[in-house]
C-alpha cells in the first residue's frame, strides 16, 4: 500500500495528494501519469503526476471531486492508505529547445502543465504560462507556474473574479497580437477548452499539443478503453499519449467515448453519497485509515460550486 504523506485542499473539490512512491517518483517524467485503486473492490482511474521528488520519494497527485472514486479518494487524509499505484505511465512530453513556448492550464489541468512548464524552462526555452479556471476558488497552483515559467503568467476566469475576464484563447489571442507568437502551444484542461485553443492555432501555423483525458482502464494499451482518433489512425492514449497534436486530434469522437458510461457514473455516485459506509468499511478493513483519521471521522467532501459531478472522461 501506498502512505498519503499530505493532504490538503486547494479549492473547492480540488485535493491535492503528496503520496509516497520512491520507485514511480525516481522514474517519473513531465507528462507522465498513473494509475491508482483506492481499495480491493475499486475501480482502477488515471491520475497524471503533478510533481515527483526522488529525494523524498514522494510524488504528487491534485484530484476534482467528480465522480464516485474521486470523492471517495479525496475523503482521504494524511497518515490513510491508497492500496494501489501503477506508474510511470504513458510517453513523457517532448521536450527540447522549442524557443518561446505557452503553457495553458485550465481547472486542474493547470496541475498537469506544470511539470511539463518546469521542464521546458530547464530546456532553455522562454516559457509563458495561461491558467484559466470558472472562478477565483478554483484557480490552483498560480506561485508554482509563475515559479516555472520565465516570461510570466496570465490568468483569466469565465466570471471574471480573478485576472481577466474570459477565455483562454481570449487571453492567446491577445498575447500573439501582441507580439508574442509562441513556436509551440501547449494546452491541457477541458475538451472544449483545448479543441477551441487547437482552432486557434491552427490557422497561424503555430504547433500545438494536448494531453488527452480519455477513458482508461489497464493503462498498458490491452483493453483500448483510451482509443483516440488522430490524424484518421486509432491510437491508444495510455500508450501512445496522452500528449498527441492538437489539430490531428478528433475531439468529436473524444467527446463523445467520454460520454460512453456517463449513467453509470452518476448512478455510482448517487449510491456512494447516499451510504458511503460500504467503501469506508472496506477501508477500515484493510488497515487503511490512519487512528488520526478515524479518531475525527469520514466525511464525503462537497463538490466544487458550478462543477458538475460524474462528468464524462477519465479522471486525470
Amino acid at each position: 500500500m501506498f502512505a498519503i504523506k499530505e493532504a490538503r485542499f486547494l479549492g473547492p473539490g480540488v485535493k491535492l495528494f503528496r503520496i509516497d512512491a520512491p520507485r514511480i517518483s525516481r522514474k517519473h517524467q513531465a507528462g507522465q501519469f498513473c494509475i491508482l485503486r483506492v481499495h480491493e473492490q475499486g475501480e482502477r482511474i488515471p491520475l497524471t503526476i503533478a510533481e515527483a521528488d526522488p529525494q523524498t520519494g514522494l510524488v504528487t497527485i491534485i484530484v476534482q471531486s467528480i465522480g464516485k472514486t474521486t470523492f471517495l479518494l479525496n475523503s482521504l487524509e494524511a497518515g490513510d492508505q491508497i492500496l494501489d499505484i501503477v506508474g510511470p505511465l504513458g510517453k513523457p512530453s517532448e521536450v527540447e529547445s522549442f524557443g518561446t513556448v505557452c503553457v495553458i492550464g485550465g481547472g486542474v489541468g493547470t496541475a498537469i502543465a506544470l511539470p511539463t512548464a518546469r521542464a521546458m524552462k530547464q530546456a532553455g526555452n522562454k516559457v509563458i504560462g495561461i491558467i484559466g479556471a470558472r472562478t477565483k476558488d478554483l484557480m490552483i497552483l498560480e506561485a508554482e507556474m509563475r515559479s516555472a515559467c520565465t516570461d510570466g503568467v496570465l490568468t483569466c476566469t469565465d466570471d471574471g473574479s480573478y485576472g481577466a475576464k474570459g477565455l483562454v484563447t481570449d487571453v492567446l489571442k491577445s498575447l500573439i497580437a501582441g507580439g508574442q507568437k509562441p513556436n509551440l502551444v501547449l494546452a491541457i484542461g477541458p475538451i472544449p477548452m483545448m479543441r477551441a485553443v487547437a482552432k486557434t492555432t491552427q490557422p497561424l501555423g503555430i504547433r500545438t499539443i494536448v494531453s488527452l483525458n480519455s477513458i482508461m482502464v489497464d493503462g498498458t494499451g490491452m483493453c483500448g478503453g483510451c482509443r483516440v482518433l488522430t490524424g484518421n489512425t486509432s491510437k491508444f492514449a495510455c500508450v501512445d499519449g496522452p500528449e498527441f497534436d492538437a489539430h490531428e486530434v478528433d475531439f468529436d469522437v473524444l467527446a463523445q467515448r467520454n460520454r460512453t458510461y456517463r449513467d453509470k457514473e452518476a448512478e455510482s455516485l448517487l449510491a456512494f453519497r447516499e451510504n458511503p459506509s460500504r467503501d469506508f468499511a472496506i477501508l477500515r478493513a484493510a488497515g487503511q485509515i490512519g487512528p488520526a483519521h478515524e479518531a475525527k471521522g469520514l466525511v464525503i467532501p462537497a463538490a466544487a460550486s458550478g462543477i458538475p459531478v460524474a462528468a464524462p472522461g477519465g479522471a486525470r
